[in-house]
């Protein structure tokens, strides 16, 4: 979820199946609504806003030919972003409730499939990106110091684990502390991006006024649609100019999953609604201002990436934030800048790990995993706390400031599995596919539903073309990216059909318990 980078906070009673009550079509929930047009924007800018602004553009740009078909990409993936985001506001207005797209789907398709959009994300999605996350934070350190390695030693993955660690512990003592931390960090990143645009237009107008160039040259001395060679992991460089068009969509696909990474949270417009005075104005129109709004931030940061940097230094680091300040104000400076995108990371991590803890506790409350998952100040069985663990009393004691100790060790273990087995490169990739897999499922939910219901009270009814805009598009990257990278694609098949048996399993135990 650049992740703010969060998935849906899923708790037992939101995560049920609501039906639209015809006589109430504003939606309910448990918060207040004391939130205007302007409150929605800013929670919709602080919400999608994270980490992959600062870490994405080299995967980006090692997929693409050129510049300039990076910021379309950057582009694209806003789109996505912007037509996703107005079809789960019609889904979270039409089905009023705080579940995330898990009740959609169940409603859509059935019970199995809301329980393996949560299984998908328990194992796949979260782990996959607090890994990341780790993996950035320690990347955006080293490059500080000017390292930028295609393929980094182990060293980097020790370290990556420990940054993991730390985040975990910090959530197990109080689930809290990163919530308070919001807004700080919130703060930082807009701060962050703000800077780097100042820096890019800096370089740009000293230049046009025959000064010397401040940044990498190469914005000004090459055509930015014109291909070039990448640099490869293994440090070789690739020439574009014998790709084929199949190969390019490939290339073209992955890429924009490393995008996706950065508009991660636009999911989340159905939270937004929860708080809206009048939902149905006020959320369209914070929609239609804040992801255009960032999708303009995202390609302006870009551009400025290829402004301070060597074009054939983008390709190779985890960190272009931290990379371009270095290469444009030097180390002192860059230092700075990496406190501050750290964090942002930091940020990042802390409220993932905390959501994470809460989806699996839910998943078990719900007997999708085991229960011991669900218990909270517990290790194991043993009680470290004075909260009960049944799962009655797991979300009280989690507001009360318990955390749920046995579903963070899970999610960790999980964390740090991919970390050892991949990179970061490779986790983008597997977590777009994980995400956008149930995504394009939910989009389509919300198309057919168009027609079987179509006299379904919906608050907010953007047009039909846009929900459809966002299935042709997010269908074919799935389809073209599994097959261009079968590993990511195939272990997360595993994943699933893992998730099926153990669903169908314990649904049988369960019915043989109430039979019993």
């Amino acid at each position: 979820m650049a992740p703010s980078e969060q998935t849906p906070l899923l708790r037992e009673e939101d995560a049920a199946v609501t039906v639209p009550e015809a006589a109430s079509p504003e939606p309910r929930g448990t918060f207040a609504r004391r939130l205007g047009t302007l409150d929605g924007f800013a929670l919709l800018i602080s919400i999608v806003i994270g980490s992959g602004v600062f870490s994405s553009p080299g995967p980006v740009d090692a997929n693409v030919p050129s510049p300039g078909a990076a910021l379309l990409i950057w582009l694209l993936g806003g789109v996505l972003a912007w037509t996703g985001a107005l079809t789960m506001a019609e889904l979270g207005t039409a089905f009023p409730g705080e579940g995330g797209i898990q009740p959609y789907l169940t409603y859509i398709y059935g019970e199995v499939f809301g329980y393996m959009a949560a299984w998908s994300w328990i194992v796949a999605t979260m782990p996959a990106t607090l890994a990341i996350l780790s993996i950035v934070f320690v990347e955006s350190i080293y490059s500080s110091f000017g390292v930028n390695e295609p393929q980094p030693p182990i060293t980097h993955k020790l370290l990556s684990l420990l940054v993991l660690f730390v985040v975990t512990t910090a959530n197990s003592i109080s689930t809290k502390t990163s919530t308070r931390l919001s807004s700080f960090f919130v703060a930082v990143k807009l701060l962050t991006i703000l800077l780097l645009i100042i820096a890019g237009l800096t370089v740009v107008f000293v230049f046009l006024g025959g000064h010397k160039d401040l940044g990498g040259g190469d914005w000004h001395e090459k055509g930015w649609f014109e291909p070039r060679s990448t640099v490869n992991p293994d440090g070789s460089l690739f020439d574009w100019r014998g790709v084929s068009a199949w190969q390019s969509l490939g290339f073209y696909s992955t890429a924009l999953y490393g995008a996706l990474w950065a508009y991660s949270g636009w999911d989340k417009a159905n939270y937004v609604a929860a708080e809206l005075r009048n939902p149905r104005k006020q959320l369209p129109l914070s929609i239609n201002t804040a992801i255009p709004t960032i999708i303009v931030s995202y390609v302006a940061a870009n551009a400025v990436y290829y402004v301070l940097l060597p074009w054939k230094v983008v390709s190779t680091t985890d960190a272009a934030a931290v990379t371009a300040v270095t290469h444009f104000l030097g180390k002192g400076v860059a230092y700075f800048a990496t406190v501050l995108i750290c964090l942002v990371i930091a940020g990042s991590a802390l409220g993932n790990s905390f959501v994470a803890g809460r989806m699996t506790v839910a998943a078990s409350n719900k007997d999708w995993i085991p229960r011991v998952l669900g218990s909270v100040g517990e290790i194991g069985t043993f009680k470290v706390s004075k909260a009960a663990s049944v799962s009655e009393d797991a979300d009280t004691g989690m507001d009360n400031d318990e955390s749920p100790i046995n579903a963070l060790i899970f999610n960790t273990v999980l964390s740090a599995i991919y970390i050892l087995l991949g990179n970061m490169r490779i986790l983008l990739t597997l977590n777009g596919l994980a995400e956008y897999a149930f995504f394009f499922l939910t989009v389509l939910g919300a198309i057919i539903l168009r027609f079987k219901e179509p006299g379904l009270e919906r608050p907010v009814k953007p047009s039909i073309l846009i929900p459809i805009l966002f299935a042709v598009i997010s269908g074919f990257v799935i389809i073209r990216g599994a097959i261009f990278a079968p590993v990511q694609a195939g272990t997360l098949l595993g994943i699933w059909a893992l998730g099926l048996v153990l669903f169908y399993v314990r649904k049988n135990v369960v019915n043989r318990r109430i039979v019993g």
